[in-house]
């Protein structure tokens, strides 16, 4: 029995279709792959290249790595010269020759070690009748003024060391004191000086001594406080604080708001007592002296600038 025969015609169409169906995919395949291309292309184009993504993280991690550091910046800067900022007394008097004194007062302020036995302070704290009117006035008809004593306790160390003349400004609020003693200070680190400008924005460390003996009196623990709470401006407080390690200073914190000429004006909280701690920037360099405070104005604390210090300290070097 012969096999039946496939019309000839049948093979024809099968062919031809085949064809067809080859056709029709290979123009839906480069249909796709046109719309994938439009689809992709433009998100391939706009989104970060691998040098990009770098870049964005190293920037990422700069800005980390510096909220770190500037969150760590009153810790660090405490720890690390804490001891190298001490509180300053004194007693001085204003008063016309042969007659009792007619202002006999105390001073009370902070100061930092700049140098080989030199101690950056500011002027109203070196000569307490600086920018004070009634003493000006006195003096101006003839009166004397005079340190009857001036002396800096060390956190850590239990006895005072007295202090001396050094150099002052006539144009700002600043002095250099000098150490009589310079072996009282063996050991303790002089601060840095920042070199670059100081910005508006940074934020900045203030150390000092704030309300004085009755500063550290209060923060003293229950029993020391209540032995010496009425009696925090006497030098025996003090030196009772010394002897019992209790001269610390206090920190605050805040940010510089602007800076005209040698001024600096920033809102880290300060009170009398603090006059003459240093300013400390985000790298833990000091860029000024703290100075004053605008009474009604949380953001009005003022200091100076440390290149307006430069010259007070070598002029400090040269003398004897």
């Amino acid at each position: 029995m012969s096999e039946p025969e496939i019309p000839q015609g049948s093979s024809d169409v099968t062919d031809t279709w085949q064809e067809t169906m080859q056709a029709v995919l290979g123009v839906v395949l480069l249909l796709g792959a046109a719309a994938m291309f439009h689809f992709y292309a433009p998100a391939t184009a706009e989104s970060p290249q691998p040098d990009d993504l770098q870049k964005q993280v190293h920037a990422l991690s700069q800005q980390v790595s510096q909220l770190e550091k500037e969150q760590a910046m009153p810790a660090l800067v405490l720890n690390r010269y804490r001891n190298s900022i001490g509180y300053i007394y004194g007693v001085y008097q204003v008063g016309f020759a042969n007659q009792p004194a007619a202002i006999r007062a105390r001073v009370s302020g902070t100061g930092f070690l700049v140098g080989n036995g030199l101690l950056a302070t500011n002027r109203h704290v070196a000569e307490p009748w600086y920018g004070d009117n009634e003493a000006e006035e006195l003096m101006h008809r003839g009166a004397t003024a005079m340190l009857e004593s001036l002396v800096v306790f060390f956190p850590g160390s239990t006895t005072p060391v007295s202090l001396t003349p050094g150099a002052v400004s006539t144009t700002g609020d600043l002095a250099v004191l000098r150490i009589e003693d310079k072996a009282g200070v063996r050991g303790l680190a002089v601060l840095p000086l920042a070199r670059g400008i100081a910005l508006p924005g940074e934020l900045v460390t203030v150390i000092g001594y704030p309300m004085g003996i009755a500063g550290m009196v209060a923060k003293s623990p229950s029993g020391i406080y209540q032995r010496l709470a009425y009696r925090h401006n006497d030098i025996t407080a003090a030196s009772e604080l010394a002897a019992l390690s209790l001269i610390r200073p206090s920190t605050t914190c805040g940010h510089l708001g602007d800076v005209v000429g040698d001024k600096l004006i920033y809102d880290a909280p300060t009170a009398h007592g603090g006059s003459g701690g240093p300013v400390f920037n985000s790298n833990a360099e000091v860029i000024g002296v703290n100075s004053a405070y605008i009474d009604g104005f949380s953001g009005g604390t003022l200091g100076f600038s440390v290149d307006a210090l430069r010259p007070l300290i070598a002029e400090a070097e040269k003398r004897p």
